[in-house]
């Protein structure tokens, strides 16, 4: 029941029909009595500055969501930003300040670390490969780098936008060693696909499956299917991994807890979930 006391969480994109949150969050706000709703709002890109400003005008207005689209535009409308958010270059979360600030951050990469480390990996010195160097790939890096790991390889296809991200991994983690250019997987002990390639049906695989050690733990993003070509090939290894969906809910309980929440778990939340 929305009431004059709920406090409002836009989910802010263009356009609306795939969000899934509100399938989530509002399930779960009802069923532990929180006062709250995450409401889908479709925002076109060039109404989208003057919209952020006047939307955190509302006397009722908790937070919001951001996704595709705004997640990069987002970034010069805010008062503060995370690191995260920096070295990603994106922001998919904004709250309101007790000033009346704007604060972002970027949990997509906190999804995918505490999905990681959930299932028993350790991250602190370990060294990693992720394909893509993209919206998602570089939040999945800044949390990689925040939380400890050693080494950080980057390939992109295009290496203006894998080397930029390098440029802002080393500014904010100077001691951190990280390489562009190579998608070799040998030797890594984390392997990430955060290339779109899984998602169409004739996809040629993100990485050399034949140089990837049974050893290795391996990451998806693709959450068209859940267990992708990628993934079979690699579980064919005897690699343990995580499928695409895991990053989307082991980060919402981080959401909850930026917007002051009571939290949960990924498993409660998927638990309670309105989707497949």
């Amino acid at each position: 029941m929305i009431t004059g006391t709920t406090k409002l969480i836009a989910h802010l994109g263009y356009p609306t029909e795939s969000f899934k949150a509100p399938l989530i969050y509002n399930p779960y706000f009802e069923m532990n009595g929180i006062d709250a709703v995450v409401v889908p709002m479709g925002c076109r890109p060039e109404d989208y500055p003057a919209f952020l400003k006047l939307l955190f005008r509302l006397s009722n207005i908790h937070g919001a969501l951001i996704t595709m689209p705004h997640k990069i535009s987002t970034m010069a409308l805010l008062d503060e930003t995370s690191t995260n958010a920096k070295v990603a270059g994106s922001c998919n979360a904004v709250r309101l300040g007790s000033d009346g600030r704007l604060i972002g951050d970027m949990f997509d990469g906190e999804g995918f670390v505490r999905g990681v480390l959930r299932k028993g990996k350790k991250v602190e010195g370990a060294h990693a490969l992720i394909a893509g160097a993209g919206g998602v790939g570089s939040a999945i890096a800044a949390s990689l780098a925040q939380s400890g790991v050693d080494h950080l390889a980057i390939f992109d296809a295009n290496e203006t936008t894998a080397t930029a991200l390098q440029d802002r991994l080393k500014k904010y983690y100077p001691q951190l060693e990280v390489t562009v250019g190579s998608a070799d997987p040998e030797g890594f002990d984390i392997v990430v696909n955060a290339t779109p390639l899984g998602m169409r049906r004739g996809d040629p695989l993100p990485i050399d499956i034949d140089r990837i050690s049974p050893s290795t733990f391996v990451g998806e993003v693709v959450m068209t299917k859940e267990i992708t070509p990628f993934l079979e090939a690699v579980r064919a290894r005897g690699c343990a991994f995580q499928v695409g969906t895991d990053m989307l809910f082991e980060q919402i309980p981080a959401y909850l807890e930026f917007f002051e929440f009571p939290t949960t778990t990924a498993d409660n939340l998927r638990a309670i979930a309105k989707f497949g």
